[in-house]
This record gives structure tokens, C-alpha cells and sequence, in this order.
């Protein structure tokens, strides 16, 4: 499929292939981490204002749950959770990679805890 064809609404195809490489090389965290904490929140984000991403977001969270199990899936989630959603704001970032835990305008910290809310319903609805 030529770049110019690529079906955007359907790229998480190709990210979950990558998560499987990126868990191999680099750990279940590091697949986690872009296929959940990345891929899956813009994902979710462009479900929101496009119909062809809502409709395949089944389908992506059906084969997140495919490449990790539901104890892998719940102890991330708990983690973002604590470490990003629920971290006091004064709380210093212990490590340099990781964004601040909320984002300085409160409406856009609010509209990305209730897309995490969502996230963790879909990935642990079965």
C-alpha cells in the first residue's frame, strides 16, 4: 500500500505490529508506553472528531487486549493513573522523559482525564 493510499483510520494495524518489536527489544513498559500512553490516547482523540477512527476504535482496543493481558493492561493503567492523572501538580517529575502530570490549561487537563477515564473502560470492559 503506497503512502499516498494509506488509510489513516486503519494505521493502528501497523502500530501493533510495532508494539510487538518495540515489547521484544524493549520491554512490556516501552510497548505499553507508545501503544497505550501514545498511539491509543491520539487515537481516541481523533475518535472524537472523526467517524472512520470511532469506527475502528473497537477493533484497536480488541487487538491491544490481544497483544496484553488484562493484568498488564490494569497494573498500566493504575500507573498512568497515579503517576500522570492523579499526581499533585507541585509534585516534582522524577524522570526527564515524562511530560508534566497535567497540562496548564485546565479545560485541556480535564478533556484528557475524562479520555483516559474512557480508555480505561474500553480496555477493561470484557
Amino acid at each position: 500500500m503506497s503512502h499516498s493510499s494509506t488509510e489513516f483510520h486503519k494505521i493502528w494495524i501497523e502500530q501493533c505490529a510495532a508494539t510487538e518489536d518495540i515489547r521484544e527489544q524493549f520491554g512490556a513498559k516501552n510497548a505499553l508506553d507508545y501503544l497505550i500512553g501514545e498511539k491509543l490516547f491520539t487515537f481516541v482523540m481523533a475518535s472524537e472528531q472523526d467517524s472512520e477512527f470511532a469506527a475502528q476504535l473497537p477493533a484497536f482496543v480488541a487487538a491491544i487486549q490481544g497483544l496484553f493481558s488484562a493484568k498488564e493492561i490494569r497494573a498500566y493503567l493504575d500507573h498512568l493513573e497515579s503517576a500522570k492523572f492523579l499526581a499533585s501538580p507541585e509534585a516534582e517529575i522524577e524522570d526527564e522523559d515524562e511530560e508534566e502530570p497535567w497540562p496548564a490549561n485546565p479545560v485541556l487537563g480535564a478533556a484528557e482525564l475524562l479520555r483516559f477515564s474512557r480508555i480505561r473502560q474500553l480496555l477493561q470492559s470484557c
